[in-house]
């Protein structure tokens, strides 16, 4: 099948591989344009258009694909190859764009376009859908391949996959994890249309959720929740942005936290983010009715250390208190 693919991380490359490797002819391939990355903030191509020139993919890189807009030129130039590439479909997976409705009428002359949405739909609608279903303590998620429309993950649902969110799993585990599902997924996806028997569903109208875009802002710990909430928390926004926390005047970064057992009480007289205990295993600290134990940390500049180790360079004490 000639295919068009439109993605942009690590998570749609995945889906990129599993289509290449299947032998569909990728005649277009649409990634963002390359980012300021490292240390030194050089131009870094993604990890997309990295597989697609490795393996000699044509792509086109357009700051927008509005036609009316800012850049009407890259949205020009894009339609240009998309009309030229005369594709059977468009797959799209984490592409980070928004596909105006002539994207949609002209990309995929037999399928339209498909899109590749790590959750089970509609729960989760929108950006950041892994780390709000740990956040929010789910305990199933999946892959949902859609039909798009011009609304925001509203499409007929096509095909869909659960998978089980455990109590240890991390976004950056998760994100794995759904990203060799959905490879699988749109691979079978293709090969039921191909013979017709890939039928669309109408999305429920209960339980739609949003999936709002993570921003840095919420990455500081707030010990006036309870410690599971805490501990979600952190899972969540593991690798990013990195749950934090203030330590003598540093912004330390919390990496792995556990709830502490429950014949640890908090004591009535502890202030919120009180250190209660420092031992190798973890720091015990106040939360609401609770105690959460950190276990992964990193100082600024420095790598991330368990416990032990981090309290060697480090040292805390019993009674100080995180903001």
């Amino acid at each position: 099948m000639r295919i068009i693919f439109a993605g942009t991380p690590d998570f749609a490359k995945a889906s990129l591989q599993r289509l290449h490797a299947a032998g569909h002819e990728v005649v277009l391939v649409l990634s963002q344009p390359d980012r300021p990355a490292g240390r030194g903030m050089k131009l870094q191509a993604s990890a997309v258009k990295q597989f697609a020139l490795e393996h000699h993919l044509p792509v086109c890189q357009p700051r927008s694909l509005r036609l009316d807009g800012k850049f009407s030129e890259d949205a020009a130039l894009a339609r240009q190859a998309i009309l030229d590439a005369q594709a059977d479909v468009m797959v799209v997976a984490a592409y980070g764009l928004i596909l105006p409705q002539w994207v949609l009428d002209e990309a995929g002359k037999s399928y339209g376009c498909l899109n590749i949405h790590g959750s089970l739909l509609p729960r989760w609608r929108g950006a950041a859908p892994i780390h709000r279903a740990i956040e929010a303590g789910d305990t199933e998620t999946g892959i949902t391949i859609m039909q798009m429309d011009v609304g925001l993950d509203t499409g007929e649902m096509l095909m869909m996959h659960p998978t089980p969110i455990v109590a240890t799993d991390t976004t950056a585990a998760l994100h794995d994890r759904l990203a060799d599902l959905g490879g699988k997924l749109i691979v079978l996806a293709l090969e039921k249309a191909a013979t017709r028997g890939l039928r669309g569903t109408p999305q429920p109208l209960e339980g739609v959720t949003y999936a709002h875009k993570i921003e840095k802002h919420e990455a500081a710990m707030a010990w006036d929740q309870s410690a599971e909430t805490i501990v979600r928390k952190v899972r969540a926004f593991n690798p990013f942005p990195g749950a934090t926390a203030m330590a003598q005047g540093e912004t330390i970064k919390v990496w792995m936290a556990r709830v502490a057992p429950a014949d640890m009480g908090c004591p009535l007289d502890a202030k919120l983010g009180q250190i209660l205990a420092v031992t190798p295993a973890g720091i015990a600290v106040a939360a609401m009715n609770s105690v959460a134990i950190l276990t992964e940390l990193q100082r600024p500049g420095g790598k991330r250390l368990a416990a032990a180790d981090f309290l060697h360079g480090f040292p805390l004490q019993v009674g100080q208190v995180l903001a």
